[in-house]
């Protein structure tokens, strides 16, 4: 699927989620790669074969907003 040289990694390579960015839709959180995966801003992924991933983020990493 990935037209890149060198070619991204697959979508079921650990590294899958460094595959370039294709469309993205920040407003709504999410990103497709160029290797099918559906990348959401919270680190959870839909593979292209519909598994799905839950974040990846530590407990934890999520900062909070000081007014």
């Amino acid at each position: 699927m990935c037209q890149h040289r060198p070619e991204c990694p697959g979508a079921c390579c650990p590294d899958g989620q460094a595959a370039r960015s294709i469309a993205g839709y920040p407003e709504q959180g999410w990103s497709l790669l160029c290797n099918g995966i559906v990348l959401f801003e919270d680190t959870g992924q839909i593979l292209p074969d519909g598994r799905v991933i839950g974040p990846q983020r530590p407990a934890g990493a999520v900062s909070e907003v000081t007014r």
